[in-house]
């Protein structure tokens, strides 16, 4: 980082002091990160990759710092339903920020059934009194999904059903984070013929704004990123028509992968292990579901940023779109899809690819021969007005 942004930094650091020092507030992150040991640059540093991840300028970094630094740490209740535990499993292992440092610093995690100590009745009071405390200012995430047949006795908590808690607690939230593709969309639990009747969160809480993050499970950073977003700007993200952030969902993964260039080429793996294969070809024929899926696996990827599963050679399942999981085996062949604008056929995509380029070269050399015509042309009816008349030799 440039001495003049952390000039900027230390300023606004300054600022927030003065301003606290007149008044008792509650802990923001900046004070429960001092108190675990965290340094000034390491702060800085948290708040630079923040902006980064979120796709924001340079610029933005010293708003982060300030918000850290001034703003009390964010109410959070994660409550689950009928889910695998994949998503609480993803956010722990976030590297950039740490999870831990958002657990125990960013947000005030009152009730999560696989991170907190208290379980049984110490776990349900625990929910009731964040509920009272914080009514009407907490952030609810919700990890998997209600079931309405039989009242919702198919997934039962603390002998009241899920889908009572999640009415209760949605009803004093300030907005709902949606985790994963279950608390989204319903995933597998409500895949056909859906004998629970397992709904998406959506289908059950109408009057407050729901922001989905999809996934199967959702990227862990991804998770991180957006609560660090709600608590620095104090609103939720922009979100794109299916209530997904713009800023992670807004691309599909196809447009960013690296794989891109052998699709464009027509060279695509036909089976497992092909000899297209071993040369990293497109996966999109042995089922591949990037070009319909839009997340930010390509781009912020997995594990830290080491790979995604594409980079590991296998297609993508389109575990963060609507209803993937009733779309058939993940390993069909989709040479026929046309939603996404590419060619007709996966078969023919090469040819048509070709075909285009060698038809815009022969349009843009035919364009040039007319105007060098014209030109010409011109060129030579100026100088035959400006020259004198021949005359006939006399004899």
């Amino acid at each position: 980082m440039n001495e003049t942004l952390i000039e900027t930094l230390n300023a606004t650091r300054d600022e927030a002091r003065e301003g606290a020092s007149s008044r008792s507030r509650a802990d923001t992150f900046y004070d429960v990160m001092r108190r675990h040991g965290i340094s000034r640059r390491s702060f800085l540093k948290y708040c630079s990759l923040t902006a980064t991840s979120l796709g924001l300028a340079p610029s933005f970094v010293p708003q982060i710092a300030h918000a850290m630094e001034t703003k009390p740490r964010t109410p959070v209740m994660w409550i689950s339903g009928l889910e695998c535990t994949c998503c609480s499993e993803s956010f722990i292992r976030s590297a950039h920020p740490l999870a831990k440092d958002v657990v125990l610093s960013m947000i005030s995690l009152d009730y999560n059934e696989v991170l907190m100590a208290a379980a049984g009745h110490d776990a349900e009071r625990a929910i009731e009194e964040a509920r009272k405390k914080h009514k009407g200012n907490y952030i609810l995430a919700v990890e998997g999904n209600p079931a309405l047949n039989e009242d919702g006795m198919f997934c039962v908590i603390g002998g009241r059903s899920f889908l009572e808690q999640l009415k209760e607690c949605a009803a004093d939230a300030k907005a709902i984070i949606a985790w994963g593709a279950c608390a989204s969309w319903g995933c597998v639990q409500a895949a056909k013929p859906n004998p629970t009747q397992a709904v998406p969160i959506h289908k059950v809480i109408t009057d407050k704004p729901i922001i989905k993050v999809p996934g199967c499970p959702p990227i862990a950073e991804v998770m991180t990123a957006i609560v660090t977003f709600m608590l620095t700007f104090d609103k939720i993200p922009e979100l794109d028509r299916m209530g997904r952030p713009k800023m992670f969902y807004g691309q599909r993964i196809h447009d960013k992968c690296y794989r891109r260039p052998h699709f464009d080429a027509g060279q695509f793996v036909e089976q497992w292990d092909d000899e297209g294969a071993r040369k990293g070809y497109c996966l999109y024929k042995v089922g591949c579901k990037g070009p319909t899926t839009y997340n930010a696996c390509s781009t912020t990827r997995w594990n830290g940023g080491v790979s995604f599963p594409i980079g590991s050679g296998h297609g993508c399942i389109g575990c963060s779109e609507d209803g993937f999981w009733d779309k058939g085996s993940f390993y069909d062949r989709l040479t026929n899809i046309h939603q996404f604008g590419i060619e007709s056929n996966a078969d023919r995509v090469g040819t048509a690819a070709v075909g285009t380029v060698g038809a815009a070269v022969a349009a843009h050399a035919a364009v040039s021969a007319i105007k060098r015509a014209s030109s010409g042309s011109s060129g030579s009816n100026s100088a035959a007005a400006a020259a004198p008349a021949p005359t006939k030799d006399k004899a």
